[in-house]
């Protein structure tokens, strides 16, 4: 499942589907971007001529390089006094695909929490290099959204084999953690997500206002076991 989020929003705006052996990069073709706009994506995206022709449209893109990129220095940038010391380097490189000559900006930077050289690459020559690292870490939303999804909703096995039941499944989970994102934000009270989920999936056949038991639970059900007994549902007559 590949998926675009806008990072102001976090919640997913466009979703495809693939089969294993189709080539990952193929998704960008897909995105739908304004002018300026910037996308932040996974270095298995790699496609240096989606790369030119988003140059070529003003849009611009971070990622990281892939280990066996073949590339050539043609400037190095000197890094100016309130440049952070984890930049190690910003330069202009060069790639050759195919007949075309495609110049990207290549950022190395040092995270001296994992203790590991990070090589982002941009089409973006205006931001500071720690800029760059800044709208990378963005991409971890994305990754924020999937563990979300898998910890609450049954998505570790399948009901059907076939790629209908599949998908199904799959975008009966979107639908549900998307209208959950929604009652989350909404109400007043803070909520983790995961525990509003994990009390609300004990209630599912609770007839109760949803909004004022998220609210103030103890409260509600107060009210709920303080009516009379002609209110209540009579399960023996």
């Amino acid at each position: 499942m590949h998926t675009m989020i806008n990072a102001l929003e976090d919640v997913p705006c466009l979703i495809r589907f693939s089969d294993a052996a189709t080539h990952d990069h193929t998704f960008l073709k897909e995105l739908d971007l304004k002018k300026d706009s910037f996308v932040v994506f996974d270095k298995a995206y790699n496609d240096y001529l989606q790369y030119l022709q988003w140059t070529l449209d003003d849009i611009y893109f971070v990622t990281r390089q892939k280990d066996n990129a073949v590339y050539k220095s043609i400037k190095e940038f000197d890094l100016s006094d309130k440049t952070s010391d984890a930049i190690l380097k910003d330069e202009l490189v060069i790639v050759e695909k195919g007949n075309k000559s495609i110049e990207i900006r290549r950022v190395a930077y040092w995270d001296a929490e994992k203790n590991k050289v990070y090589e982002f690459i941009t089409n973006n020559l205006e931001i500071s290099p720690d800029k760059v690292a800044d709208i990378y870490k963005h991409r971890w939303q994305i990754e924020t959204m999937f563990k979300r999804l898998k910890q609450n909703f049954p998505l570790k096995y399948f009901l059907g084999d076939n790629q209908n039941a599949i998908e199904i499944q799959i975008w009966s989970a979107l639908i549900v953690q998307l209208i959950m994102l929604v009652i989350q934000r909404k109400i007043k009270r803070n909520w983790a997500y995961s525990n509003m989920i994990g009390v609300m999936r004990f209630h599912l056949l609770t007839y109760i206002n949803l909004f004022k038991f998220l609210e103030n639970p103890e409260k509600e059900w107060w009210e709920l076991s303080s009516k009379p007994p002609d209110m209540q549902l009579k399960l023996f007559s």
